[in-house]
């Protein structure tokens, strides 16, 4: 397990460099996913179209995390920020897209296109964004604890 080379007081404690490839996968499998909205042409919202929707929310995960970011690599928060963060992101995008209350079930991913090979092709896109958020998530978790052992 590598550790990460910040002090044990240190706010950006437990954010090495496996988090941060982590979050650059998820990132790259949301933006993907919101391509794939664009694509398919179904629960978009503004800036696509006048009407502000979940959609229009959810693109404010980009910022969030740039500013994520920026604050890490500055020192002002750590890994308990990615933490909530990437919980946040996870549990939003499960419950939007599985279970007895999806807004957006996995149909509405699948059924727009005409060939069913990209259909599944999207839903598969999906599964990798969960795995993802998932994995990086787990993994924050994993880091919080190690740093809150040591700094103990």
């Amino acid at each position: 397990m590598s550790e990460s080379n910040e002090p044990r007081d240190s706010p950006t404690a437990g954010v090495d460099t496996r988090l941060y490839f982590l979050i650059g996968i998820g990132t790259i499998f949301g933006i993907g996913h919101h391509l794939d909205h664009i694509i398919r042409g179904n629960h978009v919202g503004w800036p696509l179209i006048p009407e502000v929707t979940v959609f229009t929310y959810t693109l404010l995960i980009y910022p969030v995390i740039a500013i994520g970011v920026y604050l890490t690599v500055t020192e002002q928060v750590g890994v308990r920020y990615w933490t909530i963060v990437l919980g946040g992101i996870l549990f939003a995008v499960v419950i939007t897209h599985f279970g007895p209350w999806a807004t957006e079930p996995p149909q509405d991913v699948i059924d727009p296109y005409e060939s069913v090979a990209l259909g599944y092709a999207a839903f598969g896109w999906l599964l990798g964004l969960v795995i993802s958020l998932a994995a990086a998530t787990t993994y924050s978790i994993h880091r919080w604890i190690v740093v809150r052992r040591h700094s103990s």
